[in-house]
């Protein structure tokens, strides 16, 4: 029997398949659909201290091999998330949760995790420094090594649980960033968030976003993704979780070879539904296929 269990940042979850923050809501959304006690855990949507409205829209904008989008960090603020979601998720998600924290300043974040590490049901902080959607915050703090080296430093300080944190791939050297993050404490590194996009509409020769530029995911930065999570992987310690343009089974396998212990599926939510549960059982036929037995095993393969 196929055994796709893996140890993220000291938690056993159940499979490597985790649907990425801003792409799964706060879950329960998803419940009505299938039983998402399947998931190995998910990231639920992107949390501020304080509430956000988002940007103005137009902010979604299509692509061939993918999409653009510039939601802005749209959310209900830590403290409604805490009396409000999160019970809502407690209904009908049995496992640890994954918080995705983000912030304008240190101070922010660290108020922000601070809280969320009270909660029983959140099992490790995803701490997004590269959101390209915002100004004054969220990617700014992941384009050089010594912004988030703070941030990462400073959150280490107000909590107990693993600290993941979130990379943008629009840098020239993502290495000495996640060593940076390595070197502050983190517990593990996510990579990669979406990359800066954009559309111009040829009837008014206009940005097709109202923010003009936004983030690009979908299966076309998948090679972009691959490349990042092996380099970081090779030069850290920690676990690496990859994303980026991820939509199937294989893309999984392969993620896993090039450093990944657990695996975010984005965009493809958005595209259909169930594909977090498809992938999870699609997976023992691919490992089958290519003569994989235990998935712990296959993590960092490729040389």
């Amino acid at each position: 029997m196929a055994e796709i269990a893996v140890n993220l940042c000291g938690i056993d979850i159940s499979n490597p398949v985790i649907p990425a923050s801003g792409t799964f809501g706060y879950g329960y959304e998803y419940a009505d659909l299938y039983d998402i006690n399947c998931l190995g855990t998910f990231s639920f949507k992107g949390t501020t201290k304080e509430p956000r409205f988002g940007n103005p829209t137009p902010r979604i904008a299509e692509c061939s091999a993918g999409m653009i989008n510039s939601v802005g960090l749209q959310n209900p603020g830590v403290d409604k998330v805490i009396e409000e979601e999160l019970p809502k998720l407690a209904k009908c998600f049995h496992k640890k949760v994954m918080a995705n924290v983000s912030g304008f300043c240190v101070d922010e974040y660290v108020y922000t995790c601070e809280k969320l590490d009270k909660c029983d049901q959140v099992g490790w902080l995803e701490v997004n420094v590269s959101c390209p959607n915002v100004h004054g915050g969220g990617m700014s703090f992941g384009t050089q090594p010594s912004a988030v080296y703070e941030v990462t430093k400073a959150v280490k300080a107000v909590t107990k649980k693993p600290v993941i944190i979130k990379l943008t791939p629009n840098v020239t050297d993502i290495v000495s960033i996640a060593k940076a993050c390595e070197d502050a404490g983190a517990d593990g590194i996510s990579l990669i968030n979406t990359m800066l996009g954009m559309r111009i509409n040829l009837k008014t020769r206009q940005p097709v976003i109202a923010n003009k530029m936004g983030g690009f995911s979908g299966s076309a930065i998948f090679p972009v993704a691959l490349r990042m999570v092996y380099q970081v992987s090779k030069a850290v310690n920690i676990p690496v979780v990859g994303m980026g343009g991820v939509s199937c089974a294989e893309d999984v396998i392969e993620m896993m070879l090039a450093g990944a212990t657990a695996v975010q599926i984005g965009a493809q939510n958005l595209i259909d539904p169930y594909c977090c549960r498809d992938i999870i059982n699609d997976l023992p036929r691919v490992m089958t296929k290519y003569g994989i037995s235990c998935l712990r095993e296959i993590i960092g393969g490729c040389n």
